[in-house]
């Protein structure tokens, strides 16, 4: 269906009749040219002929350029079918780590050296591919932790948004402690047993302004495990 923003614009329609109808043309009233013999613009005068008639097609073609430009100031946007959202899922925020160190090509994809990001990127990008029915967002962190996406159901526009992510662009070091608590900030209005937090890093927090401490109930590789589990594929 097809909308107009500014309907409105419609309104300025009549404005040439108006003004065509308020403001008379100024009367010439420099003298005109005398020539001896009109014989030689006969020939032009014939040329421009079509009277009334070539009148009404300009002054036609003009009200119609008229309507076309009072139509895109209107701004008509077209407005498809509602799309139904599932109002049911996980809410995963994704922490991931470019500062320098993840340029380091110790890991190998397919046989071929590769540094350690495109080994995360590779493996995030095959898990937001099963993540049907949750939102994910995405916190990006080096020396700085800024928010690239939020949490959202268009899976493929985080993932792409990783994708085209370079090594370094948020700083060299790795503020570990400032990604959790942006991602935090996000996920803490959402339900408890909903939310969770992923963290992608291969180093040690170094830098920031949140201070990273480890808590005294942290979990075991049993329950990192188990959690991994439960984040498995969705039906």
């Amino acid at each position: 269906m097809i909308q107009l923003l500014w309907p409105w614009a419609f309104a300025a329609l009549p404005l040439p009749w108006l003004y065509r109808s308020v403001i008379r043309p100024v009367p010439n009233r420099d003298a005109a040219l005398r020539v001896p013999d009109t014989g030689r613009f006969a020939f032009g005068l014939a040329a421009r002929g079509g009277g009334n008639a070539t009148r009404r097609l300009v002054l036609l073609l003009a009200w119609l350029a008229w309507a076309c430009l009072l139509g895109a100031i209107a701004r008509p946007q077209y407005t498809g079918d509602p799309v139904s959202l599932p109002s049911t899922g996980r809410d995963l925020m994704l922490a991931v780590d470019i500062s320098g160190s993840m340029n380091t090509e110790d890991m190998e994809i397919d046989g071929q050296v590769v540094n350690r990001l495109a080994v995360v990127k590779q493996v995030v990008s095959d898990f937001i591919a099963r993540r049907a029915g949750d939102r994910v967002g995405l916190v990006l962190f080096g020396t700085n932790a800024y928010l690239q996406a939020p949490l959202t159901f268009d899976l493929a526009t985080v993932e792409e948004l990783l994708q085209d992510t370079p090594i370094g662009i948020a700083g060299g070091k790795t503020a570990i402690g400032d990604a959790i608590g942006l991602a935090v900030k996000r996920l803490r209005t959402r339900p408890n047993d909903s939310r969770v937090l992923m963290l992608l890093t291969d180093g040690a927090n170094n830098v920031g302004e949140v201070p990273l401490k480890k808590p005294p109930n942290s979990r075991t590789p049993r329950e990192s495990r188990f959690i991994r589990s439960a984040l498995g594929p969705r039906s």
